[in-house]
C-alpha cells in the first residue's frame, strides 16, 4: 500500500525503527513493571527453571533424549539416560551439547531447534542451531558418539533449511541454494541429493516445485525391509501432492492432496481426509482415519479400512504408531480419551477382535487403553515406532501432569509427576456453551479459584485457526500468575480450531473467518451473562493467529472486553501475504490482490479498521523482533495507526525470541510476567 504512513515500520533492523522500539518499550515496562511484576516474574521462572518439572523424553535406540532448560542452563542441555535411570529419583543424565557452553565457544547467540538423528544407528545427528530463536537455522552434523561436531561434515549457513538423512553418507536437502531456489513463502522449493564430501553446489537435482508453493520437502524411511523415499510437494498450506521415488520414477500416491495426514509405517498406510472425500464406491467423511495395506494401494487396490469415524461430538485428536499398535487420542466435547488399535496378524489375519473394523486382509482390534487418570486431558508425548513403548502426559486444570509409560502389556506405569505449582484444591470447573451468531454451539471451559461468587476479574483465551485445538491441561505459570490470585480463566474452543475434527476449521476459513470473531464474541457475551465477569473486568489474551482475533477484538466488538494482550499479531491483511511466511497463509484467509478476496478480508483486518471514532479499551501488544514467521512490522504499525488515533496502547517488543517471543526461560518469564501485570492493573481497577 503506497498510502500506508506506517510502512517504514517494515524495517526489522533499521536504526530509526529500533529506536521507536525502544521509546515505547520503556513506558510500558515502568507502567507494568514495579514489585506486583517481580514477584510474578520470579514465580513464572521459578516454574519454568525448576529441576522439579518432569523431563519429557523419546526413544532412539538404547537411549531416552531430553532438551532441558533451567537457571543453570539457560540455553538448554541436549542430553540422554537410560530407562532404568530414568524411572528413579535422581537420573543420571549423560550431557551430550551443553548450548550455553556452544553460544559462549562460537560467540553467537544460539537456540537450540532440535536435531535430527539417523536411524537406525543413532550416532550422527544434523543439529539445528537458531539465532536468537528464528525459524532459519544453521545445520551441523555432530557425532553423538564422540560429543563432537563432524569435521568436514554436513554443514549449512542459516536458512529456513528442510534436511534429512537418505543414508549414512548422503542427506536430502531443501535450502537457499541462491537466486530462485525458494518459494514465495522463502521455504525451500528444489530438493536435492548431497554426498557427505562434494560440494553443495554439486549436489544432484531431486525434485523442484514451483515458486508460488509453499515448500517442497524430501525424506527417507530407512526401516529395515521397508526403504522408501518420499516427496512432498505443499502447494498450499493445505494442500500437498505426496510420491514416493523409486530409483529416478516418481510414483504419486493417490490420497487427497487436503488431506489431514498421511502416514505410512512399515506395510500400512494411514489416510486422515480433511474433506469428504469420494474414492471407488465409498465416500468417507472428513475426519475419519482409514488404513490400508501401502504397497497394494500405490499398485491400484481400493481396498480402505475405516479405524475411526467422527460424529458431532467426537473427532480424532492425535495418533502415533508403535511397531504393531496403533495410538488414537479422540475428542468427545473437547474431553479425551484413548485406544489402542491393532492391525490385523500377518501370522492370523482372520483372529477374532472387538470391536471389528473389517477389511479384505482381517480385523482390526481397537479397544480403549486402561488406567488413564479420570477428568484429565491426555495426550501422545511419544512413542517408538522401532517398540513397543509409549508415553502419555494426563493433566488437567486443576491436576499437574503425570507421565505414563507403557508397553501394550500390562497396565499402564507412572514414571514421573509434576509437583502442584498454586493451590487448585477448591477450584472449580465448568463447561458451558454459548450460542454464536448463526445459532451454533460454542463450547468453553470456566475455571474459577474456590471463594469466588460473583463477577470478577476474569482471562478469556483464544486462538481459533489452521485446525490447531485448545484442550484442558494444567497450566503453572498461568495458574500461579492468574488463578492463585483471584482471576477466572476461561479457553474458548471456537470454529477455526479442531476440538471437533477438520470441520469445525475449514467451515471457518476465507470468506468464513467471519465465524471465528461472532464465537468469540459470543463466548465474551456469555460469560457476561451469566454474572462470571463484567465488561470492564473482562480480558482476553491470543497470539499469532489469536493476536489476530485480539485485533478484530479490538476493532469490531470493542464494547465486550476491558482489556486485550495482542502477542506476536497478524495485524496488516493488506500486506500479511508479503511478509515472511505469510504467503503460506493465503489458503486459510484468502489472498489480498484479488478483488473478492479483499472484499472480505478488508471487513476484519484490524490495520485497516482502526478508528479515531470508537472507544476501544486498553490493550497491550507484544512482539520479537527476530521473529521471521509473522513480520513484527504488524504490531508496530498497528501500535502507531492506534497511538496516532488516540487510543490507549502499550507496546513491547523483545529483540530476540522468534515466533515464540522468547529464546530462553527469563524472557519466558519477563513476557509472561508484563501481560499479566498489565490484565492485573488494568482489569482491577
Amino acid at each position: 500500500m503506497n498510502d500506508d504512513p506506517y510502512l517504514w515500520l517494515e524495517d526489522v533492523l533499521g536504526d530509526e525503527q529500533l529506536n521507536w522500539v525502544r521509546n515505547r518499550n520503556d513506558p510500558t515496562v515502568a507502567r507494568f513493571g514495579g514489585e506486583e511484576f517481580e514477584r510474578m516474574r520470579a514465580e513464572a521462572l521459578e516454574v519454568l527453571d525448576t529441576d522439579a518439572r518432569i523431563p519429557y523424553v523419546r526413544r532412539r535406540g538404547d537411549y531416552l533424549y531430553n532438551f532441558w532448560r533451567d537457571a543453570t542452563n539457560p540455553r538448554g542441555l541436549w542430553q540422554r539416560t537410560t530407562l532404568d535411570s530414568y524411572r528413579s529419583d535422581n537420573v543420571e543424565w549423560d550431557v551430550l551439547i551443553d548450548v550455553d557452553q556452544l553460544a559462549r565457544d562460537d560467540d553467537e547467540n544460539w537456540v537450540w531447534s532440535g536435531a535430527i538423528v539417523i536411524e537406525p544407528e543413532f550416532d550422527r545427528a544434523l543439529v539445528n542451531l537458531s539465532r536468537g530463536g528464528a525459524d532459519a537455522v544453521v545445520v551441523r552434523e555432530f557425532d553423538v558418539t564422540t560429543r563432537q561436531f563432524v569435521d568436514d561434515g554436513f554443514e549449512l549457513p542459516e536458512a529456513k533449511t528442510q534436511i534429512s538423512w537418505h543414508d549414512r553418507d548422503t542427506v536430502l536437502v531443501g535450502t537457499d541454494f541462491g537466486p530462485d531456489s525458494l518459494t514465495d513463502s522463502g521455504y525451500p522449493r528444489i530438493v536435492k541429493k548431497w554426498r557427505r564430501g562434494t560440494p553443495l553446489a554439486e549436489a544432484q537435482l531431486v525434485f523442484e516445485g514451483a515458486r508460488t508453493d509453499i515448500s517442497v520437502s524430501g525424506s527417507t524411511d530407512r526401516t529395515p525391509g521397508f526403504e522408501r523415499t518420499f516427496i512432498s510437494r505443499a502447494t498450499d498450506f493445505w494442500n500437498s501432492d505426496r510420491y514416493e521415488l523409486r530409483g529416478e520414477e516418481l510414483i504419486r500416491i493417490d490420497v487427497p492432496s487436503d488431506a489431514s495426514s498421511v502416514s505410512i509405517h512399515r506395510e500400512w498406510l494411514l489416510i486422515e481426509p480433511r474433506t469428504d472425500w469420494e474414492f471407488g464406491t465409498n465416500t468417507y467423511p472428513a475426519g475419519s482415519l482409514l488404513a490400508t495395506n501401502y504397497n497394494e494401494f500405490v499398485d491400484g487396490a481400493r481396498d480402505l479400512t475405516v479405524i475411526f469415524e467422527p460424529d458431532a461430538h467426537t473427532c480424532l485428536h492425535q495418533y502415533a504408531w508403535t511397531r504393531d499398535r496403533l495410538l488414537l487420542v479422540t475428542l468427545a466435547d473437547v474431553a479425551s480419551r484413548v485406544e489402542t488399535v491393532t492391525p490385523p496378524s500377518r501370522d492370523d489375519p482372520l483372529r477374532p477382535a472387538s470391536p471389528r473394523l473389517r477389511s479384505s486382509r482381517g480385523s482390526w482390534e481397537r479397544a480403549p487403553l486402561a488406567g488413564i487418570p479420570p477428568a484429565t486431558e491426555s495426550v501422545i508425548v511419544a512413542a517408538d515406532d522401532t517398540g513397543d513403548e509409549f508415553f502419555l502426559d494426563s493433566s488437567g486444570f486443576d491436576s499437574p501432569s503425570r507421565l505414563l509409560r507403557g508397553t501394550g502389556h500390562g497396565p499402564l506405569e507412572q514414571v514421573k509427576a509434576a509437583p502442584a505449582f498454586f493451590d487448585a484444591e477448591n477450584l472449580s470447573i465448568a463447561q458451558y456453551f454459548a450460542t454464536s451468531k448463526d445459532g451454533t454451539a460454542i463450547p468453553y471451559f470456566v475455571v474459577r479459584p474456590g471463594g469466588v461468587g460473583g463477577p470478577g476479574p476474569t482471562l478469556l483465551y483464544g486462538y481459533g485457526g489452521f485446525e490447531n485445538s485448545l484442550t484442558p491441561s494444567y497450566s503453572p505459570v498461568m495458574g500461579r500468575l492468574w488463578l492463585a490470585r483471584g482471576g477466572t480463566y476461561v479457553l474458548a474452543n471456537i470454529r477455526g480450531g479442531g476440538e471437533y475434527g477438520p470441520r469445525w476449521h475449514t467451515q471457518a476459513m476465507r470468506e468464513n473467518r467471519h465465524l471465528v470473531d461472532e464465537d468469540f464474541a459470543a463466548v465474551a457475551t456469555d460469560l457476561v451473562d451469566r454474572g462470571i465477569t463484567t465488561v470492564p473486568q473482562l480480558g482476553a489474551q491470543g497470539g499469532s493467529n489469536g493476536g489476530l482475533l485480539m485485533g478484530i477484538m479490538l476493532t469490531k466488538y470493542p464494547q465486550l472486553f476491558g482489556a486485550l494482550v495482542c502477542q506476536v499479531p497478524l495485524l496488516d491483511m493488506r500486506r500479511f501475504h508479503l511478509l515472511l511466511a505469510g504467503a503460506s497463509w493465503v489458503a486459510e484467509y484468502g489472498n489480498p490482490d484479488d478483488a473478492d478476496d479483499w472484499q472480505f478480508i478488508a471487513e476484519y483486518s484490524p490495520y485497516q479498521n482502526v478508528s479515531a471514532d470508537v472507544k476501544y479499551p486498553p490493550v497491550l501488544i507484544t512482539t520479537s523482533t527476530r521473529d521471521d514467521r509473522v513480520h513484527p512490522g504488524h504490531a508496530r504499525k498497528m501500535t502507531a495507526a492506534l497511538e496516532a488515533t488516540g487510543h490507549q496502547v502499550w507496546y513491547y517488543e523483545n529483540i530476540e525470541g522468534g515466533h515464540a517471543g522468547a529464546a530462553d526461560n527469563a524472557q519466558s518469564a519477563f513476557k509472561t510476567a508484563l501481560a499479566f501485570s498489565f490484565l492485573w492493573q488494568i482489569l482491577s481497577t
